[in-house]
C-alpha cells in the first residue's frame, strides 16, 4: 500500500469538518497508517469456508412483543423532554449547513 500522506490526512479531515494542526494532522497520519496496516494484515488472513458473523459472541437478538401500548401522557413527556416550545418538544439541533441526512 502506498504510505499516507499528510494530504491524504487533511482531506478526510476536511470532509470529516475537522480542524487539526500539523501536529495533529502528522499523529493522525502515523495511527491511520498503523490502521491501514492492520487492515492489510487482516486481508492475507485465510477465510475460505469461514461463515460470517454479525458479532464475536453468540448473542442472539431477545425481541419483545410487537403490541400496541399506551403513550406517555403530555405531563411525562413534558417531565421527560429536554425543553418544550408550544406543544413541540424541541432538540438540539443535529444537522449542519444543509448537510442532510
Amino acid at each position: 500500500m502506498d504510505p499516507l500522506s499528510s494530504d491524504d490526512v487533511r482531506r478526510v479531515a476536511a470532509l470529516s469538518k475537522l480542524e487539526l494542526t500539523d501536529e495533529q494532522i502528522e499523529r493522525s497520519r502515523e495511527q491511520l497508517a498503523r490502521v491501514l496496516g492492520h487492515m492489510d494484515t487482516l486481508r492475507e488472513v485465510d477465510t475460505e469456508g469461514v461463515e460470517p458473523m454479525a458479532r464475536p459472541d453468540d448473542t442472539v437478538n431477545r425481541l419483545g412483543d410487537d403490541a400496541p401500548t399506551d403513550a406517555l401522557s403530555r405531563e411525562a413527556l413534558e417531565r421527560i423532554a429536554p425543553a418544550m416550545h408550544d406543544e413541540y418538544i424541541r432538540v438540539p439541533k443535529v444537522l449542519g449547513e444543509g448537510g442532510g441526512a
